[in-house]
């Protein structure tokens, strides 16, 4: 364990990963699938991953245009629970963005 004076440059993030790229496609829906992975710090795989868990539990839409992907972030879905009961992620990402 460091005490924070030594070799040790693990870093730590106050966001999951989720909420990660949650935040990124909100900033940028036109966001190319490269340049979320490299954003966030995971691989192309498993931000699909993520992506389609958020799709899935109703957090975002992925839409077609041409060989691309448009995400719509669903500012009135609710988030997790652990953040309040009637918090929208529309009122978390305003603060994160800010």
């Amino acid at each position: 364990m460091s005490g924070g004076t030594g070799t040790d440059h693990r870093r730590w993030h106050f966001l999951t990963h989720h909420s990660r790229v949650l935040l990124a496609v909100h900033r940028d829906p036109e966001i190319k699938l490269a340049t979320l992975a490299s954003e966030v710090g995971i691989t192309p795989r498993a931000t699909q991953h993520l992506l389609r868990d958020l799709e899935r539990d109703g957090a975002i839409s992925r839409i077609r245009v041409g060989r691309r992907n448009h995400y719509e972030v669903h500012l009135d879905a609710l988030a997790p629970s652990e953040i309040g009961s009637s918090v929208t992620l529309g009122n978390v990402l305003g603060r994160l963005s800010a």
